[in-house]
């Protein structure tokens, strides 16, 4: 390997500078083209002037512009079917969020509000066994998802921060939407009565959301009463607890915002 000193390179950096092509300031000081460009791109980073892509923004960081309501639905989803994951020697951790292949309109949303959360990284679907994992990688997935940490997060306490509790109370209706596309769906229901003496049957829509961690569990009942939906407990012996809508009205609430998973 030839070795060049400092002289040498700080000449080729001058030339450069005034305008001189690459090709000539090898050819002028018998050093490698690739060994010009390399020193040009280190020359021209160091001053902040490298071409492409500007390195991405970050709400926390930058205090660059979020759309809040897309965060609030993104942030349900990672709450109930995501996760963040940094495998060894890679330098920028991975968010991906599991969609079922049978709601494909649920895995475009998904797949929108993400990148409208990072516009500035790029992302994708990875195919799975029956479903896709749709992934963004950021260094700032630990800014925005705080409640990211080790085991799983039934195991661990969910705690929304201020700031986070303060997008979701604005957009409770977001919230719910991904909490109820992740973990939740929209049944009917049937029973039958005797009218006129007659055996009738009828059927009634309801929505139940079934979660094994009490604060998600919590955060999804708190948006429901900012929200002015009715829910209730269902008892059940699993480790697994359910909150049913079921009302009328609330239900009817329920499908102008929601509806079924599609």
């Amino acid at each position: 390997m030839r070795f060049h000193d400092t002289n040498v390179r700080q000449q080729a950096v001058v030339r450069l500078r005034a305008g001189a092509k690459n090709a000539d300031v090898a050819r002028t000081l018998d050093v490698p083209l690739g060994t010009i460009g390399y020193w040009r791109h280190m020359d021209r980073a160091k001053r902040g002037e490298c071409p492409g892509r500007h390195a991405p923004r970050c709400p926390r960081c930058d205090g660059c512009e979020l759309d809040e309501a897309a965060y609030s639905y993104l942030l349900a989803l990672y709450l109930g079917d995501g996760h963040i994951i940094q495998y060894s020697g890679h330098r920028v951790p991975s968010l991906m969020i599991t969609c079922d292949d049978n709601w494909p309109g649920l895995m475009d949303d998904c797949e929108t509000s993400m990148q409208t959360v990072f516009p500035d990284n790029s992302v994708c679907r990875v195919r799975k066994q029956g479903c896709h994992n749709v992934k963004v990688y950021s260094k700032h997935l630990w800014c925005m998802f705080p409640q990211h940490g080790p085991g799983k997060k039934h195991e661990r306490p969910i705690v929304l921060e201020e700031w986070q509790q303060g997008i979701v109370d604005d957009h409770p209706w977001e919230f719910i939407r991904g909490l109820v596309h992740s973990d939740g769906c929209r049944i009917t229901n049937w029973t039958t009565r005797t009218v006129g003496g007659e055996r009738k049957r009828y059927e009634y829509p309801r929505y139940f959301f079934t979660n094994t961690s009490t604060d998600i569990l919590r955060l999804y009942t708190d948006a429901l009463d900012r929200a002015g939906v009715a829910w209730k407990h269902t008892h059940q012996s699993r480790a697994a607890k359910t909150v049913s809508v079921a009302r009328k009205a609330s239900v009817a609430l329920m499908d102008q915002h929601i509806g079924p998973k599609y």
